[in-house]
């Protein structure tokens, strides 16, 4: 039985642009629901660095978060994560720095090296092809510009220096674990649509772990995708919507498909591997749900689960918040 007063929950918003919507109310949607979070008691919001993708508006996590932070109060909000490959060190530094200046205590920051786009966007970014390579210096560099020690002598991140924002690193296979050990940072495994090699890297994660003056002990954070409502069919429906939708976005450029299509599409070994992305997903009641996180928790031994909360509409995805924080008994924030 897992103990729900060790494991954190905490959410992961993609911003979301659904059908019918604009970039904006996507991004207001975030707004409300980080302010759900926030009243159901979750620990954090993270969002993502994602390029080039029509139904995904969380492109730029650090504008975003300073938007979501100067419409709520307490919750802790952060990157899941920034794509440090696209980046200098030294920009996400002084970008992160000024939010944890400007919402002391409140700023997270989960980096990867994997680029969040194509290779036509990538370039477009950019983004030096080599420069996945160089990812545990370019994490190190961006430590000494939070914690006030830069190693390039003389450049100093302003704001930055000294907020020692939290770092994690974010992952999807054993590399990303490998080298959450090696530093002594907490460890986010994207199982939420990477499900192949959870139960791996966790375990070497926490099997090579080295406490370090950051953080003594091991910490996994792991992505599972939600969908909650009141009654089990209307959860049913919810994640039938997830699914062709997901499948229409990746593989028919958006267009809406007819049953017919959809069947062929899904049934196809490309529609078959989109469909293996939510192979973690907890659906059905808040009860149901409850229960399903319960047992990824323990089969990812995990101290923090990460809600990648699936829903179709905000209003659905606001439910889904605040019925599962309530059903895992979190307490309310006034």
């Amino acid at each position: 039985m897992v103990d729900h007063s060790a494991v954190h929950l905490s959410l992961l918003d993609l911003a979301i642009v659904g059908r019918h919507e604009t970039e904006r109310q996507a991004l207001q949607n975030s707004v409300t629901l980080a302010q759900a979070a926030e009243r159901s008691g979750l620990r954090r919001v993270w969002y993502a660095e994602h390029h080039n993708m029509a139904s995904v508006a969380s492109s730029a996590p650090a504008v975003l978060i300073a938007h979501v932070a100067a419409h709520t109060r307490s919750i802790r909000l952060g990157a899941g994560g920034v794509m440090l490959p696209n980046h200098a060190p030294l920009t996400i530094a002084e970008q992160f720095g000024m939010l944890a200046t400007l919402h002391p205590d409140r700023i997270d920051l989960a980096v990867g090296r994997a680029p969040g786009s194509d290779q036509s966007t990538s370039r477009a970014l950019r983004r030096d092809h080599r420069a996945a390579d160089t990812f545990p210096q370019d994490v190190l560099e961006l430590q000494g510009y939070l914690d006030g020690s830069s190693r390039v002598p003389g450049v100093t991140a302003v704001p930055g220096a000294g907020t020692r924002v939290p770092l994690t690193i974010l992952g999807s296979s054993l590399y990303g674990a490998g080298l959450a050990a090696h530093l002594g940072l907490p460890f986010g495994f994207a199982s939420h649509f990477a499900p192949t090699h959870l139960l791996e890297a966790v375990d070497l994660y926490r099997r090579e772990f080295r406490p370090s003056a950051h953080l003594g002990a091991p910490h996994v954070m792991a992505a599972v995708n939600v969908l909650a409502a009141d009654h089990e069919d209307e959860a049913v429906e919810q994640l039938a919507q997830v699914r062709r939708w997901r499948v229409e976005r990746f593989l028919a450029g958006g267009r809406s498909l007819s049953d017919a299509e959809y069947e062929a599409y899904a049934q196809s070994p490309a529609g078959r591997q989109v469909l293996a992305m939510m192979h973690y997903t907890a659906v059905g009641t808040p009860g149901d749900v409850i229960r399903s996180l319960e047992v990824f928790a323990e089969r990812a031994r995990a101290d923090e689960l990460i809600l990648a909360v699936a829903s179709p509409t905000v209003e659905q995805r606001v439910h889904t918040v605040s019925s599962v924080a309530q059903a895992w008994g979190l307490a309310p924030v006034g």
